[in-house]
């Protein structure tokens, strides 16, 4: 069975930033072939031992939040783990975790947060990533995320794959904006 140093290893060795955030379908595919059903294993609480550890929550984070948008691009099920997904995101910190984490990997305990459509979440995310990766992309990234939140109280860009109704005024952002993030 594949182990948290191999989620880990392909996450941040085998793959790139380009990889993690520009929807290509061959990485999609590459994740799919390989992650699928460790995807399914930790959503089902088989990889709850994981929880024990900052590089296990990590890989948790990584395999209930980034994945299954590579698994389920354009579909609901892409979006099905957020909510465990915050919830080992919210382990990790609470545990301290996180700040035992390279600064540029601890972006991935803190998306979660910033995938949540609840402002509280979207406020959290954007303090830790400002405050604990160094990175000020990334900062602004998650504010642009809290942005969107405050603005719509959730993202415009799901409404179709989970079968919501767009108002007009999402609709125009998205025809400004673009579809995707």
């Amino acid at each position: 069975m594949t182990d948290v140093s191999d989620v880990l290893r392909f996450w941040f060795e085998e793959a790139s930033p380009e990889d993690w955030f520009a929807g290509d379908p061959a990485f999609d595919r590459r994740v799919r072939d390989r992650f699928a059903g460790l995807v399914a294993a930790a959503a089902s609480g088989q990889l709850d031992g994981w929880r024990d550890s900052a590089r296990g929550c990590l890989a948790l984070c990584l395999l209930l939040d980034q994945f299954p948008r590579h698994l389920y691009r354009e579909d609901a099920r892409a979006f099905a783990h957020d909510v465990q997904a915050r919830s080992v995101a919210r382990l990790a910190l609470e545990r301290g975790f996180d700040l035992d984490l390279p600064a540029a990997h601890r972006l991935f305990v803190y998306l979660p947060l910033q995938h949540s459509e609840d402002l509280a979440d979207q406020r959290l995310g954007v303090a830790l990533c400002r405050e604990r990766t160094g990175d000020p992309e990334h900062a602004g990234y998650a504010e642009r995320h809290l942005r969107i939140v405050e603005r719509f109280g959730r993202f415009p860009h799901r409404n179709a794959v989970l079968g919501r109704q767009s108002t007009a005024e999402e609709e125009a952002f998205l025809a400004e904006e673009g579809r995707g993030f």
